[in-house]
């Protein structure tokens, strides 16, 4: 059975203060719960403090890029050893304003990705289409390559380790929403890919979440479906009400 995963990429949105308002809105809202692992992934800056305030709860701590390399002369880069002795758990990989603007590729990703796992982080590695590539009926040939290239030379244990999150890129942001059928679509074609790779026991393992405009009124159905195993959260996990109940709604 996998745990249902929920986590609110807050991107460069909220200042250490304000991070600090809405985690501590989270704590108030999400007293306790289960069935589903929660993880916030705050910009660099608000990570430390986010972490001091999520010492002993359940919610766990993500960060949103690193680079591979563990120090040197990389300016503006962080890497896996820096978060890792912050408290992080989880690490967004390859998200697609990444790709977009600052020239990720299946190549980088997978040596962050590996980084990653060789610093005990758990990587939420994104794949995904564009609207162009969508009405163009390429969502299968594009996601295929991002899974099968971000993951190379991964070992079935490592693959345990971690989540995928499909996210197509003409949802993100628009308001736009894959039906729970589009999704289910693809999230069972990266399943079967995931198999191909593998084997099918570690595919079945594997947690696929969705990511492209989620709100709480569509986590439900979405969820419900049977290779959905949760969401990577955007604008609704910038207040502490509205990602609390896509995760409530996760869980009903």
């Amino acid at each position: 059975m996998r745990t249902k995963i929920i986590a609110g990429n807050w991107k460069m949105y909220k200042t250490v203060q304000e991070a600090i308002e809405l985690v501590s809105g989270l704590k108030r809202e999400l007293t306790a719960f289960s069935g589903v692992e929660v993880v916030v992934c705050p910009p660099f800056l608000a990570l430390d403090a986010v972490s001091d305030l999520l010492t002993g709860h359940e919610i766990k701590l993500g960060a949103q890029n690193l680079f591979w390399e563990k120090e040197g002369a990389f300016t503006g880069e962080v890497s896996g050893h820096m978060l890792k002795s912050l408290g992080v758990t989880y690490v967004i990989i390859g998200h697609s304003e990444r790709r977009q603007y600052f020239g990720e590729t299946n190549e980088t990703v997978n040596k962050r990705l590996k980084a990653a796992l060789a610093n005990g982080l758990l990587p939420i590695v994104c794949v995904g289409e564009n609207l162009q590539e969508r009405e163009s009926n390429r969502t299968f040939d594009v996601v295929r390559d991002h899974v099968t290239g971000s993951l190379a030379g991964m070992s079935k244990e490592d693959m345990l380790k971690t989540v995928i999150a499909y996210e197509p890129v003409w949802a993100i942001g628009t308001g736009k929403t894959a039906t729970a059928a589009q999704a289910q679509e693809v999230h069972r074609f990266i399943r079967q890919t995931l198999a191909s790779l593998f084997d099918q026991p570690t595919a079945n393992a594997v947690r696929i979440q969705y990511g492209g405009s989620v709100k709480s009124e569509n986590t439900a159905e979405l969820t419900a479906q049977p290779d959905i195993d949760g969401a990577l959260v955007g604008g609704a996990s910038l207040k502490a009400d509205s990602f609390a109940a896509i995760v409530k709604n996760t869980v009903k």
